[in-house]
């Protein structure tokens, strides 16, 4: 191909891609049987924009993964009964239980961006949001629970970029919603919360880990290494691709010069 002129590179990097992806899978499939057996608690929650791949990212992870210790979780908004509980009420049902690994594709850190740009809750809900958060997740961290906690980045022209193909798209419409329409008008909004949230929320014990996502196929591979790199799991030598992430696309909040978001 290279003699006759042919561009190949997308073919190279997509076959690169798979084969990564591949042995990374095979990686989370020895992570479950780990902490199946260790009976460890593991919580990977997605945070971002709208568009970012939170989606996509957990697709890939659970793909090969045994359902029956293994969920996602994606709440609706809360019904009447819900808004009248305390706010981690419905998020505490949902933790992982002894064995499991729980996905969460978006978290109780709505109150902490989406709502307060939307108007979807109170100035003081808010700030007792802020407030309550940290002690919340030390108290997870003393019982043992593990948390992970992902922001994936991306830039204002890629999200319009994956807003315009979602239209585009029949099978992926459904995804587009008023709230995404919003985005754009409104990220500079989403700026501000999203960085009072990392000054108010980041924590030793429990931190935030921001990836970038331009490059979707990058942020899921890197991702992966990221979860797999912080547990010393069975077999974990045996791997077949390297399981440091790249601190160029995952790196903790404060230490990203430049913010594509």
């Amino acid at each position: 191909m290279k003699l006759k002129g042919i561009p190949h590179q997308k073919i190279v990097d997509t076959l690169s891609y798979e084969r990564q992806l591949r042995h990374l899978q095979i990686e989370l499939v020895k992570l479950q049987q780990w902490i199946l057996k260790e009976n460890k608690r593991v919580a990977v929650i997605f945070e971002g924009r709208d568009a970012a791949g939170k989606g996509g990212n957990i697709r890939r992870f659970m793909e090969h993964l045994n359902p029956r210790s293994s969920r996602l979780v994606a709440l609706n908004k809360p019904t009447n009964v819900e808004k009248g509980q305390w706010y981690f009420q419905r998020y505490i049902k949902e933790l992982p239980n002894p064995g499991e690994i729980v996905f969460f594709d978006r978290s109780w850190y709505n109150r902490a961006v989406v709502e307060p740009v939307m108007g979807f809750c109170t100035n003081k809900e808010y700030k007792e949001f802020l407030v309550q958060v940290p002690e919340f997740e030390h108290m997870l961290y003393e019982d043992g629970l593990i948390v992970i906690k992902f922001w994936l980045s991306i830039s204002k022209d890629e999200q319009l970029r994956r807003f315009d193909a979602r239209n585009a798209n029949p099978l992926k419409r459904w995804k587009f919603s008023p709230v995404d329409k919003k985005g754009q008008e409104l990220w500079d909004k989403y700026t501000f919360y999203k960085e009072q949230m990392f000054s108010k929320t980041h924590t030793s014990y429990c931190p935030w880990m921001i990836i970038k996502t331009n490059n979707k196929k990058i942020a899921r591979l890197e991702a992966m290494r990221y979860v797999l790199s912080s547990f010393n799991y069975d077999g974990k030598s045996d791997a077949l691709t390297t399981l440091t992430p790249d601190p160029n696309v995952v790196m903790r909040y404060y230490r990203s010069a430049f913010q594509i978001d």
